[in-house]
């Protein structure tokens, strides 16, 4: 099992469809997972700092969480069937709940807890970025600077 870090979300053209870009925090492959627009924007939001006048979903199930008395201890993703990831929230006591990568990352990035992807999901999805390509990733991370959550809002929201 690897720890990842979250490189960015972006929307991949002409599909318009949010892409979420993990990269193994000691190796060398991306796994790049396609996300809907609302998690995307979540995301985004907490990478840039931005808080809301409302809390979001992810925020409300942070408080919950901690209302319950329970700590997330780390996000794991933990499946790729059929072109689909599945992930895990993991919690003290070893208890698991399923959850899409999407929502666990959201909710990761909040709570401050890793993120990890086992090695058959990494040996299936993950891509390893030639040094040519290095620039491309420079140029994503500049494209994340830049870009605003309203950008993954589609045109019928």
């Amino acid at each position: 099992m690897s720890e990842m870090r979250v490189v960015g979300v972006r929307v991949e053209l002409p599909a318009n469809q949010p892409i979420l870009l993990l990269r193994e925090t000691e190796g060398e492959r991306y796994l790049p997972i396609w996300i809907g627009s609302v998690e995307a924007t979540a995301i985004a939001l907490e990478q840039q700092g931005v808080r809301p006048a409302r809390p979001l979903t992810h925020d409300l199930l942070k408080e919950v969480i901690a209302a319950l008395g329970r700590e997330l201890e780390q996000v794991v993703i933990t499946d790729l069937r059929e072109g689909t990831f599945f992930a895990e929230l993991v919690f003290d006591g070893n208890v698991r709940v399923s959850a899409r990568p999407s929502d666990s990352v959201a909710l990761a990035l909040r709570v401050g807890v890793p993120i990890h992807a086992v090695d058959s999901v990494l040996e299936e999805a993950g891509l390893i970025i030639p040094d040519e390509q290095e620039d491309e990733v420079e140029k994503f991370r500049e494209f994340l600077d830049s870009v605003s959550p309203e950008d993954f809002r589609g045109a019928d929201t």
